[in-house]
């Protein structure tokens, strides 16, 4: 799944810039950062920002999956007209 893998690694990346961008910021207006609140600041802002940024990304996953998805139910219809058919 090419799909999968390139939007969790675009989630990832956008994560750890996000990431960057708040312990910088923190430690030029405080002086230190507290990394347990940068993660859940980052974590809060990089999904939001994931909804728009990556969007495109995210509808190609979701037709592959919807593509498998309907495969799998024709496979599985043919097996059932095959068997009532005997």
């Amino acid at each position: 799944m090419k799909e999968f893998a390139i939007y969790t690694v675009m989630r990832i990346v956008l994560f750890a810039a996000t990431f960057g961008v708040v312990v910088g910021l923190w430690v030029l207006i405080a002086g230190d950062a507290n990394v347990f609140f940068a993660v859940i600041i980052s974590f809060v802002l990089s999904g939001i920002g994931s909804y728009y940024v990556l969007e495109r990304q995210r509808a190609a996953f979701a037709r592959r999956v919807e593509a498998r998805a309907e495969r799998a139910a024709a496979a599985f219809e043919e097996m059932r007209s095959k068997e009532d058919a005997d």
